[in-house]
């Protein structure tokens, strides 16, 4: 009895403990980050300027004015599909921001997709669906969206009672 009363007193001291230790570590630079390609991480940065092509591409500029643009080796780019998700960013000029997400190479440079505005909150980057498995599928469907043999029937319909493999029973 005293022992359980013991046990029971160490988890929960030793509860808190665990859960302040467990928590994620803070945000990197973006030197740290363009070394790190293909990992989820959160980035801090000061955003210089938002530059906009005539696509409706978006960049938040993180090289200092003075880097040339040869010399700058991350960027965060937002794509035009994303906008309403993402929102207006010309807010986050001039001011250090947190952002989390996946770091990718880009066209010689490491880079991170910024698709949806929790991604400043540390939250995660928008779901984007693998075309190559949602290729052919409706919802409107009456088959699933990947051939599975075993799914489909072994045979005909009704091949376990075939009328010409039935034993004839002799009449008593």
């Amino acid at each position: 009895m005293l022992l359980r009363r013991l046990c029971a007193i160490v988890c929960l001291v030793a509860a808190p403990l665990i859960a302040t230790a467990a928590k994620p570590g803070s945000c990197v630079s973006v030197e740290e980050a363009g070394l790190l390609l293909n990992k989820d991480l959160c980035v801090s940065a000061h955003v210089y300027d938002v530059v906009q092509l005539a696509d409706g591409t978006r960049f938040l500029d993180v090289c200092s004015p003075q880097t040339p643009d040869e010399g700058c080796r991350f960027t965060i780019v937002s794509l035009p599909q994303d906008r309403g998700d993402v929102g207006e960013l010309t807010r986050y000029r001039d001011s250090d921001v947190q952002v989390r997400g996946v770091v990718r190479p880009m066209h010689g440079r490491a880079g991170m997709l910024l698709n949806h505005a929790r991604q400043f909150r540390g939250g995660p980057p928008k779901f984007e669906p693998n075309p190559k498995l949602a290729r052919g599928f409706d919802a409107g469907q009456d088959r699933p969206p990947i051939r599975d043999p075993n799914l489909r029937s072994q045979g005909s319909p009704r091949s376990f009672m075939n009328t010409r493999d039935q034993e004839t029973r002799t009449a008593k």
